[in-house]
């Protein structure tokens, strides 16, 4: 099976969202806070499972500048100055793919810690 390959990348500052297609025909809409509190840094991520960060306050994160790195991937930089991971086009894809359900998980997250997606 072959990489997914994006045919599109379009950021709108009106919806604050990431339209990426693939060659395949897939398409998807990722916001902006979507896509920061899923970031592939570190920093978010941490190095193992356990270590992951609960990102909260990131309810009107917008995306400044768009960087492509060679020919796999983006380096995306949000408006509250993150900046680090690539989002290369296989986690593009497993975004939009998982998008609901990540989306949730992440809602779970936030209410059972008592936190919010208000800065």
């Amino acid at each position: 099976m072959n990489d997914p390959w994006p045919t599109k990348l379009q950021y709108s500052k009106a919806s604050k969202a990431l339209t990426v297609a693939f060659d395949d025909g897939a398409s998807f809409k990722l916001p902006a806070e979507y896509m920061r509190v899923y970031s592939p840094s570190a920093e978010v991520r941490g190095h193992v499972a356990d270590e992951r960060q609960i990102v909260t306050g990131r309810r009107h994160v917008g995306i400044m500048k768009i960087e492509p790195v060679g020919n796999y991937a983006v380096q995306l930089h949000f408006d509250d100055l993150h900046d680090t991971g690539l989002f290369t086009w296989a986690y593009l894809r497993e975004l939009g793919e998982k998008q609901s359900e990540l989306w949730a998980q992440y809602e779970r997250d936030l209410a059972d810690r008592g936190l919010s997606r208000d800065p």
